[in-house]
Parts: C-alpha cells; sequence; structure tokens
C-alpha cells in the first residue's frame, strides 16, 4: 500500500502534467501512487502520458465534471494513507511531499497542510488566504485590499506579507498542493461537487475547521505552482466560474443579513468595474481590459440558483 495517493485533475494540459510527474518522479522518496483523472480533455491521450510513468493510472471521462467532482473520482480510488490533490500545473524542486509527511506526523495526522507556493522565477506566490467575511469582501471588492495589504480586517490575503517562516494555522491552504491525511477525509468527506471550479479547497477548508479541524500552512517545504493562464481565450471561464463559486459560499455559508450584505458587496464590486476597466482600456489602448470590462458586465446579471436551500 503506498503512503501517499496523488490525484491530479487534467484537463489539456499535457505537457504541464509531464512536466508535474517527471519532477515529482525525481524528487519523491515517499512510497505514493498517482491517480490521474483525465476531465474530458478535447486534445491528446492521457494514457500517452501515463505510460512513461509506472506509479501512475488514469481514469478518463467523457466530459469534464468540474474539478471537485472529477478529485472525488480519484479520492475513491485512492489507498494512501494520506491524499494529496495536486495541480498539474506543478513543478517539484525538492522532496516536499517526504516533508509533508514527516510534518503531518508531528501534528498527528489531524490537518488539512499546504507547503509554499512558489512563482516561476522563484518568488513568493499567495499560498494562504482568509475565509470571506463582510469587513474583508468590503476591502477585496472597493480595492482598499491595495491600498492596506496588510489588514487582518480588509485583506483576505493578509497573511502572505506576515508570514514567520515556521508552520502557522490558517484558515485556507491554496489547492495546488492540498494535503490531506485519511483521518481527516474519513471525517470532512468528499469535496462538495456542486462548486464546479474555484472556491473547493475554502469550502473544505471550512467544513473542517468547523468540525474543530486545523488547517496549517508549512513552508519548510516548497514547491513551484506555474499558475493558471490569464489568456483571453479562457477569460470568461475564469471569471464566470468565480463569480459562481463566491455566490455559492454565500448561498451555503451565510444567512440573513450578512449573506444580504456579501452578496450586495460583491455585486457592487462588480459594477463599478465595468466603467473603470472601459476607462483603462482606454488610456492603455489595451483590448484585454475591454474583455475584462464586458466579463464583469456579464457576471453582474448573472446570478446561480441557490443549489443549497435545503443543505446543511
Amino acid at each position: 500500500m503506498p503512503e501517499v495517493s496523488i490525484i491530479i485533475v487534467n484537463y489539456n494540459g499535457f505537457d504541464l502534467l509531464e512536466n508535474c510527474l517527471s519532477t515529482l518522479q525525481s524528487f519523491t522518496k515517499a512510497s505514493y501512487e498517482v491517480i490521474i483523472v483525465d476531465n474530458g480533455s478535447t486534445v491528446g491521450d492521457v494514457d500517452e502520458v501515463a505510460l512513461k510513468f509506472p506509479d501512475v493510472r488514469t481514469i478518463k471521462l467523457g466530459k469534464n465534471l468540474g474539478y471537485a467532482a472529477a478529485n472525488n473520482i480519484g479520492l475513491k480510488e485512492a489507498t494512501g494513507k494520506y491524499l494529496l490533490l495536486l495541480n498539474n500545473d506543478i513543478v517539484f524542486v525538492e522532496d516536499v511531499i517526504s516533508a509533508t509527511v514527516e510534518f503531518s506526523k508531528l501534528v498527528n495526522d489531524e490537518a488539512i497542510i499546504g507547503c509554499k507556493l512558489l512563482n516561476e522565477d522563484g518568488s513568493h506566490q499567495v499560498s494562504v488566504i482568509d475565509y470571506d467575511t463582510i469587513s474583508n469582501l468590503f476591502g477585496e471588492n472597493y480595492f482598499l485590499y491595495k491600498l492596506f495589504p496588510k489588514s487582518k480586517l480588509l485583506s483576505k490575503w493578509h497573511l502572505n506579507y506576515s508570514l514567520s517562516g515556521k508552520p502557522e494555522d490558517v484558515e485556507v491552504v491554496k489547492g495546488a498542493y492540498f494535503f490531506i491525511p485519511r483521518k481527516v477525509y474519513e471525517r470532512v468527506g468528499f469535496l462538495d461537487e456542486r462548486f464546479f471550479f474555484y472556491y473547493e479547497e475554502t469550502e473544505y477548508c471550512y467544513r473542517h475547521k468547523k468540525l474543530g479541524g486545523r488547517i496549517i500552512y508549512y513552508p519548510l517545504a516548497k514547491i513551484i505552482h506555474l499558475g493558471g493562464s490569464s489568456s483571453d481565450s479562457n477569460m470568461w471561464f475564469k471569471f464566470y466560474n468565480q463569480h459562481v463559486a463566491k455566490v455559492q459560499f454565500f448561498q451555503k455559508h451565510f444567512t440573513g443579513l450578512k449573506f444580504a450584505a456579501a452578496c450586495s458587496i460583491h455585486y457592487s464590486g462588480l459594477l463599478i468595474r465595468v466603467p473603470i476597466y472601459v476607462l483603462a482600456g482606454i488610456v492603455k489602448m489595451n483590448s484585454s481590459m475591454f474583455k475584462k470590462a464586458l466579463c464583469y458586465l456579464k457576471t453582474f446579471i448573472i446570478y446561480p440558483k441557490n443549489i443549497f436551500k435545503d443543505s446543511e
């Protein structure tokens, strides 16, 4: 039985996936299995990549079921004591998995763990965030987080400016490297498949925290996260799914005045960005700014169906 089951959801990113697997193989000494869930890729064949790596199993889905659903399919097949949800655009630069396993044992395998994420140039990447609150939603939507980036009240990213370099309890670790001991998984359960893309790790951490669990940022282990492309070709996909997931999080976990305030702040933030990006597009003569303005306008008129009314 492998010590760690690594689940990678892939959609068309075969060059990234092969690089991820190659560097994983080069650095990792812990025993592991890799389960690749191909989420209905439209180009390439995941089995051709898997042939190059003997520790890899593939599950091919006929269509894109979303990130949470695809990960859950992989989790059902996993046999390891530890479960690692891993993005396909990760580049390993050290044996981060073995280090995380040893740290997890020190905290009695009770915590979800994230490591230090680096940009391709080695600079620090956002690795932890806070849950949405009314105050940090206000800061996010009215750009106050840019004026006061270190403010716990106004910036959900504030910890990234004050991390000590030592393991710390946090609210959310980013899902690019999301390490779950099996005993935590058995208590919290699967990812919520109603979140198609974005907010899955936030919502999972939120549930774990409500059950009294810990989420720990472990910066003594690091990886490179190349990050998603921001090209115009996938811009609407990103805007739409981020918006829907955020509102769905409000629908599931906020009630009453808190829910109304969160939605009001979020939607007003979308609306004020429309003229800002139009003006920026004119000043900079940048067509991408106009496309962003259109995306904000389109998301402003979308309210996702409340699928959480009868749920917890």
